[in-house]
């Protein structure tokens, strides 16, 4: 197995904190961020000289890169980027505000694309490289009550898949990382949650609300696991693009995924019939 240099965001706590627990025991030198300055010495206390802490909010487009940057010259070139830091939102679309669907993005959506962006230019010029962004089985399916969460999680689907394609020829790899319900803290003090304001949608989310929350701490995934399971993926000769984790994710992305398809078999008919008969067909990549 090959050495290699991790960038993990978002590692003080949950998954975040598995994925460089999981690095450190396999030998490999790993910085994580975190928000916290009471952190750092936690944090790169796991290895005395392979853990390396570092201050960052990732909703300061300037500060990723200066980080970065700082990384690469102090540590070394990263290796392996693990795009995680985020938090999830739970809201009834119509009580939640614009102000929370805005933070929400800028942290899942924004803060990943500045992390990707500061690490990419050293990946395509070094021809190697691995580039994680944690998603969610809410990338790929919904859940009522999660609408600014899910929206950011299919924005971060979208980013990735497409890079991959554009990357695919410099030997840089691009997975994303599409979780189930894990023992992390997501459901309990880091989620945030909008006030209840309109008692119409009481029958559907609160009973929603109530179990996530009795769920919280006995959750299904094993954190350890996922990190041995990004570890493998690392080693692979082909990746996976996506990578879901957890049998309930399987589950219900198999579920999702397939009303979409019906949806299109069953609208087939009309959608061709918006074509213009002589027009061009896209080619698949």
């Amino acid at each position: 197995m090959t050495k290699r240099t991790f960038l993990i965001t978002g590692a003080s706590s949950g998954l975040g904190r598995a994925f460089a627990q999981g690095a450190l025991a396999a030998g490999h030198t790993v910085v994580g961020t975190v928000r916290k300055s009471e952190d750092l010495a936690k944090f790169e206390a796991l290895a005395p000289g392979r853990a390396h802490a570092r201050l960052l909010d990732v909703t300061d487009d300037e500060a990723v890169f200066d980080v970065v940057g700082e990384v690469e010259r102090s540590v070394g070139p990263v290796d392996v980027l693990i795009a995680n830091a985020g938090y999830g939102h739970e809201g009834v679309f119509e009580e939640s505000s614009m102000a929370e669907l805005r933070a929400q993005f800028d942290v899942n959506v924004f803060g990943v694309a500045a992390t990707v962006h500061a690490v990419l230019p050293g990946m395509r010029k070094r021809r190697s490289g691995h580039i994680f962004a944690v998603s969610s089985m809410g990338g790929l399916m919904t859940v009522p009550g999660l609408a600014y969460y899910c929206g950011s999680k299919y924005a971060v689907v979208g980013m990735l898949e497409t890079l991959a394609k554009e990357v695919a020829g410099f030997g840089v790899r691009v997975t994303i990382i599409e979780p189930g319900s894990f023992r992390t803290d997501w459901a309990g003090r880091s989620m945030v949650r909008s006030d209840r304001s309109i008692p119409d949608y009481d029958e559907l989310f609160e009973p929603i609300r109530a179990a996530r929350r009795a769920a919280s701490g006995n959750q299904l995934g094993n954190p350890a696991k996922a990190a041995e399971a990004v570890l493998e993926v690392i080693e692979a000769e082909s990746p996976p693009v996506h990578l879901v984790l957890g049998s309930d994710a399987l589950r219900l992305v198999a579920s999702g995924r397939a009303a979409v398809a019906a949806d299109i078999e069953a609208w087939e008919e009309l959608s061709r019939s918006t074509d213009f008969p002589d027009g061009h067909q896209i080619a698949a990549n």
